[in-house]
């Protein structure tokens, strides 16, 4: 990947136990990293996006039903409160975020999507939502033939996170949602990322794909089309030929053969490299049953010939 470094600054306060931290810039996409006193880099924040990458203790992350794989790392992904710009090291909202966050061991994204995997516990608020555990993916039901039905619309054809909560969501513009009892406990690939990124994590969530406002969109073709963060490989009609820009957190995207012409059918999130130096990702897709980071229904890097390699067309950073 090419990137181009800058010259750096004194983060004013900001220490780890080693000493001050220092801010450097570097391109492709534009972003600062924090780098303790012997160099190494410990945070990057990217210009327009509320994701950083923080390094802390090692983590494995696996599952081991749906393939061999292993991704260990020291990547910790976590949302700031606003998106990321130049400079901003020196305010006092990031010197108390980020020290509040240095030595967090509280879960992040990437330990997030990792909740609803097979055979991940269950755990329940305080009003009684099971708001982790297991997930599947949409069901099939008589109503997804496509057809109207007495003369109703056409049904939604997915799950979003309010059906795997069971729970109604009234979203900023007023319009309130329903869960669909035949849905509970499942999502589509993008209410996944709504339910990982929206209600675990806090980031705005839209109602609809065409709604106003800054929330993540429904669909995977909107979030990918839309405004929110930085695309770190622009979107287009083909597989890109370089992805090492990628990091942890980022939401990848594909063609599939379910929808016509360039829409984008499927979204993921982006874990790293695993043990054998390969890409990977994590998605609820159909095949697999639900959310997955395994070779069920397809493998889950985004190198090599499998269907989801060929079909990445782009990824952003939120």
């Amino acid at each position: 990947m090419a990137s181009h470094a800058s010259h750096g600054s004194q983060g004013a306060g900001i220490r780890t136990r080693s000493g001050p931290l220092r801010f450097e810039r570097i391109g492709n996409p534009a972003r600062t990293v924090a780098r303790d006193p012997r160099g190494t880099v410990i945070a990057t924040f990217t210009d327009g996006a509320r994701t950083a990458v923080l390094t802390g203790p090692s983590r494995t992350f696996a599952e081991p039903r749906t393939t061999d794989a292993k991704v260990v790392t020291k990547n910790w992904v976590r949302l700031l409160p606003k998106p990321w710009a130049r400079g901003a090291e020196q305010s006092a909202w990031f010197k108390n975020w980020l020290r509040s966050r240095l030595d967090s061991r509280d879960p992040d994204i990437l330990a997030t999507a990792f909740d609803y995997i097979a055979g991940a516990p269950a755990r329940t608020t305080a009003a009684g939502v099971k708001y982790s555990g297991a997930a599947r993916y949409t069901p099939s039901t008589p109503s997804d033939s496509g057809r109207a039905v007495q003369g109703k619309p056409k049904p939604r054809t997915g799950s979003d996170f309010y059906d795997y909560l069971g729970i109604p969501w009234t979203f900023p513009d007023a319009v309130t949602r329903r869960p669909e009892k035949d849905r509970a406990r499942s999502v589509d690939s993008s209410g996944y990322v709504r339910l990982v990124y929206g209600y675990r994590s806090g980031f705005p969530l839209n109602s609809r794909d065409n709604a106003a406002g800054n929330g993540l969109q429904r669909s995977p073709d909107a979030i990918a089309r839309g405004r929110l963060g930085v695309p770190v490989i622009p979107l287009t009609d083909r597989r890109p030929a370089v992805i090492q820009q990628l990091q942890p957190g980022d939401l990848v995207f594909f063609k599939t053969r379910e929808l016509p012409g360039g829409r984008i059918g499927h979204i993921g999130i982006y874990l790293g490299l695993d043990t054998a130096d390969h890409p990977r990702f994590i998605s609820s897709r159909k095949n697999a049953g639900g959310p997955t980071m395994g070779d069920k229904g397809g493998t889950s890097r985004l190198d090599g010939d499998g269907y989801y390699a060929h079909g990445l067309r782009g990824a952003r950073r939120l």
